[in-house]
């Protein structure tokens, strides 16, 4: 296990949500013991993430500095690497500048992403949905594999959780978080039980107070369960997971989406619009009850994680 990952507070990373993730999410994400991260994206102009990543830097510093004993987690930020992200030789700059610590990628596995990361000491994780793509990424220099399974929020893939952990640790060893309709302490504890390092949350982070989502988007999901959501590739050329009710609002029938052509696939200000109206989610949010701050949210994972690692020492 990289150092940076090793003897985390808590085995979860906070997935980096387009539009949602700022620096008031992933700092307080990071001093409640779990790995922040925000898409480079999020930042616009790209002017901006300069000082996302000089306010995060210092923020998190100062804490460390003044809880020696209980420093934060470390923080990470997702890079797009499909070859539509024209910012991504900036946003690598400014990674770069700030030595961040954890570096996502996805959308395409690139050795010279991976090198420039371990460049200045950093760690790669990448996201795949298969294991075809996860042994690509580590044989293109990348030290960790984030699996994307069946209901996860945003881009997300078909298999079952355990079928993609099992596969992948048949021959990978490494750091493993596992992203799925993950919301409960409890499944936290099922993701490491099946061999995952990691859990990787995502979507109860977005009925968050420090969230950059509008207020409709969090009350969509603390009334919603994974029956409200739904499996297309329309708004981006890949398949992600989406609330239905937000395509309803967007004056689309969920149930009657036509295909969309992948070959058009977007991340610029067309895919940004997509996702100001159309709300990725995943089908783990029936356990989302109300609107809170992260720091309670995480109390309330790292609590049921406790509880369930109690309940399994039982029997």
């Amino acid at each position: 296990m990289p150092p940076v990952l090793a003897n985390l507070p808590l085995p979860i990373i906070g997935s980096p949500l387009f539009i949602i993730s700022n620096p008031k999410l992933v700092i307080e994400q990071c001093k409640a013991g779990v790995v922040g991260a925000m898409p480079a994206l999020n930042a616009r102009p790209a002017e901006q993430l300069e000082e996302w990543l000089a306010e995060i830097t210092e923020t998190l510093a100062a804490y460390n500095k003044a809880h020696p004993h209980k420093p934060a987690a470390p923080f990470a930020v997702n890079q797009i690497v499909h070859k539509s992200n024209d910012r991504l030789e900036h946003d690598m700059q400014m990674c770069a500048k700030y030595k961040v610590p954890i570096v996502i990628t996805s959308l395409g596995a690139r050795t010279d992403v991976n090198d420039a990361v371990h460049g200045w000491g950093g760690v790669v994780l990448h996201d795949i949905i298969n294991n075809s793509f996860a042994k690509k990424a580590i044989e293109k220099g990348a030290d960790g594999l984030i699996a994307v399974a069946a209901g996860a929020g945003g881009h997300a893939g078909v298999k079952s959780p355990f079928a993609l952990i099992q596969e992948i640790r048949d021959w990978f060893d490494g750091p493993i978080a596992l992203s799925g309709a993950i919301s409960t302490g409890g499944a936290v504890l099922a993701a490491r039980a099946m061999g995952a390092d990691f859990a990787y949350i995502g979507s109860a982070f977005i009925a968050t107070e420090e969230a950059r989502a509008v207020e409709g988007y969090k009350q969509m999901i603390v009334a919603s369960s994974s029956d409200d959501i739904i499996y297309s590739n329309l708004f981006t050329g890949v398949h992600g997971n989406y609330l239905k009710d937000s395509i309803r609002n967007a004056g689309l029938d969920p149930d009657k989406l036509p295909e969309s052509d992948p070959s058009k696939m977007n991340f610029g200000g067309d895919a940004k619009k997509a996702w100001k109206d159309i709300w990725g989610c995943g089908q783990g949010i029936g356990a989302v009850k109300e609107i809170v701050p992260a720091r309670v949210l995480i109390a309330r994972l790292a609590a049921e994680y406790e509880q369930a690692r109690k309940a399994l020492a039982l029997h």
